[in-house]
């Protein structure tokens, strides 16, 4: 990985241990292991499913920080704003306003490790409180760029 993406993942763990410790904007986040492992999707097989041409595409929406979203992202991911934030879960609630409730949504963070992510339980939860029923999350144990971007899993840079 390159350095200036190693150091903002860095960064990233770093503030989200100080969130753990310090609280976050949404009081007492849920933690990720809240969410049932049914509704997880392993990296190894969404890259297959963006990959073929065959399968029906999700809408994927990035709850995480904007500056990891800038760094790199799944193509056609939406940045949805970090949902341990109240403005980001708002922004989440409007986007989700806009699909069907049966709608395949694929959510991902990925800002630190699984056991820290102060946004992915967040959204799985306000989407399912919203209504929608085909919420899946793509399970990142560490962080995006070790378990997504250095696997060669598809990104895109910027915006």
């Amino acid at each position: 990985m390159h350095a200036r993406l190693r150091n903002i993942f860095c960064f990233l763990i770093v503030f989200c241990a100080l969130t753990a410790v310090w609280g976050s904007a949404v009081a007492d986040p849920r933690p990720a292991a809240s969410i049932p492992s049914a509704d997880f999707i392993q990296p190894a097989a969404f890259a297959a499913i963006l990959g073929s041409e065959a399968a029906r595409k999700p809408v994927i929406l990035q709850v995480g920080f904007h500056t990891l979203y800038q760094q790199a992202h799944i193509p056609t991911a939406e940045y949805a704003g970090p949902a341990g934030d109240g403005r980001g879960l708002k922004s989440l609630r409007g986007r989700a306003a806009q699909l069907p409730k049966d709608a395949d949504i694929v959510i991902y963070c990925g800002c630190c490790p699984w056991d820290h992510c102060p946004n992915v339980a967040d959204a799985y939860f306000a989407l399912h409180e919203l209504g929608f029923t085909h919420v899946r999350v793509l399970y990142i144990p560490n962080n995006f760029g070790d378990d997504w971007v250095e696997k060669g899993y598809p990104v895109i840079k910027g915006s």
